[in-house]
Parts: structure tokens; C-alpha cells; sequence
């Protein structure tokens, strides 16, 4: 592992592991001898990190100096904890773990009156944790959505049905659940699909490039026209 992303690594275990944190702990963390681990906390400390602690007793970070400080409002505060916890709740292994450090990160950033309140948050999501495996690995679709290229998939829909299908995936979104957004290219037209039902997904040869974004506005569009009567004052029958 290169050196500065061993330091980025050490600054989250600092971050979101429970202070203080053990010169143990924190070599397991970023995978180097304690020895090294040393040496990677004075670097830290000379950059202008304020980590207070000694070998034997355990590290605290204090200052943060990669994240400048941000002021939030309480209900921003709820709002931010809602949604990555509905993340951290509902997600695949590796969003939730991302959703985590996200979290870590940002109340790492807060004044200390701010953070008590994040941590103390209202606005929670708390559901059993599936077992691992339980939820679909979704990393192929993030980047292939990213890179904007197509992939098959095998899926059975709500009757059983089997079929095998290419499609542009252009975003995951929550539903309840997380369902992929999807054009579909056998059917010409968007498409919610539940990685629940997905038995098999492989990387297509094709690329969509530059489609994803406009495609987004057409679906944006279309969910803007089926509102629209709802939000009328024009009369209803």
C-alpha cells in the first residue's frame, strides 16, 4: 500500500474507532507493523494532526487537519444522520461501509456540541443487520453505472418469469429497499430492478456513453409529468 494512502487510512481508523485507540488496533487497521505505525503518527503529528496519546495507552485524535470545520443545524444534522443511516441499514457491504466512514468523517469535522448531537440523532433507521451475503453485492452495477457501460443480467420477475437482459444501469435508488434504475434495452424503456432477483449479473461489451445523464432528465421528466395532475388546483372527477 502506498505510503500516503496508509495515512489517509490511519486518519479514518483515528476518525471513527473508538478513542483511544491502541497502537494494536490501529496497526491491524492499516495492515503495518506497530513499528511503522509510529512512524506514520509522528508523520501525522508533524502535517499538524493533533493526536494526544502515548505507546501503551492508546491514540486520540483532536484535531482533524484534512477535514476544515463545518457548521451544521440541528436539522441538517437529523438529516444527514437519516440518510446515511437508511444507507447503512438497507445497503450492500460495500456502500455500508462507505456510509460509515462518511459519517465518521463528517462528525469527526463538527464542533464538539454538534457531534454529541449527530451521535444522539432522532432521525434513525435501526433494522437487523442482514447476514452477510443476504444483501447483493452491488459493485459491478456502481461501476458500471460509473463508466456508463451495459451489463446482462438473469432475472425472474414478480411471477417467476425468467429472462436474460442487457441493460444501462443509470442510478440505484431507494424504494423501500435499493432497486437499480435501468433503461432496458429488450423492453426500450426504463425499468426498476430488484437485485433480489437477479441470479446471475455479467459486464457488457457496450458502452452508453454519453446517454446516462440525458436519460436521467427523461426519467426526471417523466416522473414530473405523472405529478403534475396531483399537484393541480386545477378540478379532479
Amino acid at each position: 500500500m502506498a505510503r500516503t494512502d496508509r495515512l489517509l487510512r490511519l486518519m479514518q481508523a483515528l476518525r471513527s474507532l473508538p478513542a483511544p485507540v491502541t497502537a494494536g488496533r490501529l496497526a491491524e487497521e492499516t495492515e503495518v507493523s506497530q513499528r511503522s505505525l509510529y512512524r506514520d503518527i509522528a508523520s501525522l503529528r508533524a502535517a499538524g494532526a493533533q493526536i494526544e496519546g502515548t505507546p501503551g495507552f492508546g491514540y486520540t485524535l483532536t484535531e482533524d487537519i484534512a477535514l476544515p470545520p463545518m457548521r451544521f443545524s440541528r436539522i441538517e444534522i437529523e438529516a444527514l444522520a437519516a440518510g446515511l443511516s437508511i444507507v447503512e441499514a438497507g445497503g450492500d457491504a460495500e456502500i455500508r461501509r462507505a456510509a460509515a466512514e462518511a459519517l465518521a468523517k463528517v462528525r469527526a469535522s463538527l464542533p464538539e456540541r454538534e457531534q454529541s448531537q449527530m451521535l444522539h440523532a432522532v432521525t434513525r433507521v435501526y433494522r437487523a443487520r442482514p447476514a452477510e451475503g443476504a444483501v447483493r453485492d452491488l459493485s459491478l452495477i456502481r461501476q458500471a453505472s460509473w463508466k456508463e457501460t451495459a451489463i446482462e443480467i438473469d432475472y425472474s420477475d414478480r411471477d417467476g418469469s425468467a429472462t436474460t437482459r442487457r441493460i444501462w444501469p443509470l442510478a440505484i435508488v431507494w424504494q423501500e429497499t435499493f432497486v437499480v434504475l435501468a433503461w432496458c434495452c429488450m423492453r426500450q424503456d426504463f425499468r426498476m430492478f430488484r437485485p433480489d432477483r437477479m441470479r446471475a449479473i455479467r459486464p457488457a461489451d457496450e458502452s452508453f456513453r454519453p446517454r446516462r445523464a440525458a436519460l436521467l432528465r427523461d426519467y426526471v421528466a417523466i416522473l414530473r409529468q405523472r405529478r403534475a395532475p396531483l399537484d393541480s388546483n386545477a378540478p379532479r372527477p
